[in-house]
Order: C-alpha cells, then sequence, then structure tokens
C-alpha cells in the first residue's frame, strides 16, 4: 500500500510538472490535493485521477486557447519597441516635413512680402504722382480764380464808375429839369400875371363903358 501510495504521488507530481511546464505557462494548481479531496468525498483513486486529469486536459485546452490571444512579455517590448521605432520615424519624417514646410512657408513669406514691399512702393509712388498732380491742378486753379476775382473786380469798378457816372448824369439831367420846370414855371405865372392884369384892364374899361352908357340914357332920360 506504501509503494502503491509513492507511485501514485510520483505520477500525480509528474502530471503537476507536465502540466504546469506546458507551454511556458505557469497554473499553480495542486492536483493531488483535489484528488484526496475526491477520495475524502467518495470517489475511488481511479475514478479522482480521471477526473482530474480531465480537469487538467480541459484546463490546459482553455489555456491554448487564452494563450492564443495574448503574447509574452518579450513579445510586447518587441512590439512596443517596434511601435516606438515607428513613431521615432513618424517625428523624424514629421520635423523634416515640417521643416520643409517652414522652408517653403519661409519662402512663400518673404516672397509675399517683397511683393507687399513692392506694392507699397509702387502705391507710395502713385499717391506722390496723385498729390503732386493735384498741388498743380490747385495751384492752377488758384491761379485761374485769383485771375477771375481780379476780373471782377475790374468789371466790378468799372461798373461803380459808370453808376457814379450815370447817377451824376441824372442828377445833371434832375437838375436841369428842375431848372426848366421851374423856368416855365416862373413864365405861367409872369404870362397868368400878365394875363390878370390884361383881364383886370378889360373889366376896368368895360365897367367904365358902361356906367358912361348908363350916364349918357340916364340924361338923355332926365
Amino acid at each position: 500500500a506504501g509503494s502503491l501510495q509513492l507511485e501514485h504521488q510520483r505520477n500525480v507530481e509528474h502530471k503537476r510538472r507536465d502540466f504546469t511546464s506546458c507551454g511556458n505557462r505557469k497554473l499553480y494548481f495542486d492536483t493531488h490535493a483535489l484528488v484526496c479531496l475526491l477520495e475524502e468525498n467518495g470517489f475511488t483513486t481511479q475514478q479522482a485521477e480521471i477526473t482530474v486529469s480531465a480537469l487538467v486536459k480541459i484546463t490546459d485546452a482553455n489555456m491554448d486557447i487564452v494563450y492564443k490571444d495574448m503574447v509574452t512579455k518579450t513579445q510586447q517590448e518587441i512590439t512596443v519597441q517596434q511601435i516606438m521605432s515607428q513613431i521615432a520615424n513618424v517625428k523624424k519624417d514629421m520635423i523634416i516635413l515640417e521643416k520643409s514646410e517652414f522652408s517653403a512657408l519661409r519662402a512663400e513669406n518673404e516672397k509675399i512680402n517683397l511683393e507687399l514691399h513692392r506694392l507699397k512702393q509702387q502705391v507710395m509712388d502713385e499717391v506722390v504722382k496723385v498729390r503732386t498732380d493735384t498741388k498743380l491742378e490747385f495751384n492752377l486753379e488758384k491761379s485761374r480764380v485769383k485771375e477771375l476775382y481780379s476780373l471782377n473786380e475790374r468789371k466790378l469798378l468799372e461798373m461803380r464808375t459808370e453808376m457814379v457816372a450815370l447817377h451824376a448824369q441824372q442828377d445833371r439831367a434832375v437838375t436841369q429839369t428842375d431848372r426848366k420846370i421851374d423856368t416855365e414855371v416862373a413864365g405861367l405865372k409872369t404870362m397868368l400875371e400878365s394875363h390878370k392884369l390884361d383881364n383886370i384892364k378889360y373889366l376896368a374899361g368895360s365897367v367904365f363903358t358902361c356906367l358912361t352908357v348908363a350916364l349918357g340914357f340916364y340924361r338923355l332920360w332926365m
């Protein structure tokens, strides 16, 4: 019995070692304790070993399925290094691209600055030209306005002189007319006075004649 139990322990330990070292996987699973537990619960030694063996196979199959989608630490490190290398290459490409684009942008910026400077100079030249032309036109217009003002002043002075002469002529004509009117009025007055005296004389002669006739008839009648 002792030899059988020892042999059974060796078989179980062998299976345990085989199971824990299969595929470089470590699964801390005490098969002997499980066999003893099954035997304590009514299983025979053969039934317990068969059950444990089946559990080991099932667990091993599940582990195979699980480990198919898993990687080792070494593979993970290799993959990480590859990814980091790719990231470094991408960074390098980005730096090169950035430098090239920055150079292109700087060249384009310098080109734009030169174009802006040229346009600015052209605009300044146009502004100076327009300012010069405007100043010249303004001076010409100012001179023309001064000439027109002087001409208008001369015309106004001539008109004032003519108006003064016309007023003087009108004053002389009015004075002459007044004198003529005064003379005519005086002549009319003189004529009226003479006609008045003639009428008085005529009336007086008529009255004396009538009185003479009346006295003559009175003397005849008496």
